[in-house]
């Protein structure tokens, strides 16, 4: 065989050994899979298995445009991919598509089994790194985050949560020690800083605050106070750094209300993500 036969068998030979991705998740075309849906937004020219955030949606919306949101395709641009599922619609809810979040009321699916199963696929069809996966979320999306982190703290790698938190009565008891940023407007009148009742008192959103004093504890930190603070820029952080080895722990406030993350919040939560979580350049 010539030296270019040789060439063009061994190449048609690793295409064939080669995986076949799957063609789906665009904004008409979800993946679907036991239990629900979602879509996916890959970074160009993707080489091996590849990081991602999973981002659970807020109240009544979906994944299907997670390919024209700023902030996944600056998260593309970092180089991961952005896994948006999709939430299932009560029988009796007005608002669409949403979570079975609370332990205390009837679930539609259990999320955290799904999410599971969603990193499970979406590494065997998408080439995307189980082992590097950031859960992150909306509204009650991110409470959805804070629930299955407490649940199974390590079901992803770390936690990016942005505007929801526990709901009450808050857990007693997590999972365990989490890395995690929370990120949350000052001005948020929709899941204010320290909740809400809604349906005339039958149900109210946590304090986050309270919240934090949860994770402070599951991650065995000495102060209730933050030790580190930084006011430079648009976020405002507080980091809590006298706490076990291996974990993390951070707020970072903006001045905004309730709206949907962006290409800056991105850029933080990369940032925050590869100094704390994969200790560096992730790809």
């Amino acid at each position: 065989m010539g030296y270019f036969r040789m060439i063009a068998a061994g190449l048609i030979g690793l295409a064939a050994a080669a995986p076949a991705l799957a063609d789906c998740g665009g904004a008409d075309d979800p993946c679907v899979m036991e239990g629900g849906a979602y879509h996916i937004a890959m970074p160009a020219d993707a080489r091996g298995p590849v990081p991602a955030f999973i981002y659970f949606h807020g109240a009544g919306a979906s994944g299907a445009n997670i390919r024209e949101m700023a902030f996944a395709k600056a998260l593309n641009a970092r180089g991961y991919a952005v896994v948006a599922p999709n939430g299932l619609k009560r029988p009796d809810s007005r608002f669409g598509p949403g979570w079975s979040f609370r332990p205390e009321s009837p679930a539609q699916r259990d999320e955290l089994a799904f999410t599971r199963d969603l990193i499970a696929d979406v590494a065997a069809n998408h080439d995307v790194d189980p082992d590097r996966i950031i859960l992150t979320g909306f509204s009650i999306g991110g409470s959805l985050v804070w629930y299955l982190a407490c649940s199974d703290a390590g079901v992803a790698a770390g936690y990016t949560p942005y505007a929801g938190g526990f709901w009450r009565p808050h857990p007693a008891d997590c999972d365990g020690p989490v890395k995690l940023l929370h990120t949350h407007g000052w001005r948020d009148q929709t899941v204010p800083l320290e909740g809400r009742p809604l349906r005339s008192g039958a149900i109210y959103q946590g304090d986050i605050f309270e919240g934090l004093a949860r994770w402070r504890e599951e991650n065995g930190c000495e102060l209730l106070r933050a030790d580190v603070f930084d006011t430079e820029g648009r976020y405002w952080r507080r980091k809590w750094t006298r706490c076990a080895p291996g974990t993390a722990l951070e707020l970072a406030l903006w001045p905004g209300g309730h709206i949907r993350p962006d290409a800056e919040w991105a850029e933080m939560a990369a940032d925050w993500v590869e100094a704390n979580v994969f200790e560096g350049d992730p790809n």
